[in-house]
């Protein structure tokens, strides 16, 4: 079956930096796009970094310049570098990744910024 495995959330100071990383097994990784999604405490769940399987990435105006997204096809993993973090980032991260009709999630790592 399709797992997708977080890690790298925590604790850190605003502008400080984190590291996510997700390790995904049961798919053929190189042709899914893969992505992370953030829910912040009452709020709905919105995308923050996508790259498609040629590399070309995508981010929302709040992260863009803070947050990197990017892929190793030979480890199977994702990962998103996350720089001058604020309180506002606070929020449980998502792994995702699809490929036409398929969509599959991550359990989720949370991050949290103190201010």
């Amino acid at each position: 079956q399709v797992q997708l495995v977080e890690s790298g959330g925590g604790l850190v100071q605003a502008g400080g930096s984190l590291r996510l990383s997700c390790a995904a097994s049961g798919i053929n990784f190189s042709i899914f796009t893969m992505g992370w999604y953030r829910q912040p405490p009452g709020k709905q769940r919105e995308l923050v970094a996508e790259i498609t399987r040629g590399g070309s990435t995508n981010y929302p105006d709040s992260v863009k310049g803070r947050f990197t997204i990017s892929r190793d096809n030979a480890k199977n993993t994702v990962y998103m570098q996350m720089n001058s973090l604020n309180p506002e980032d606070t929020a449980v991260y998502y792994c995702n990744t699809r490929l036409g009709p398929l969509r599959y999630w991550g359990q989720g790592t949370q991050v949290t910024v103190s201010s």
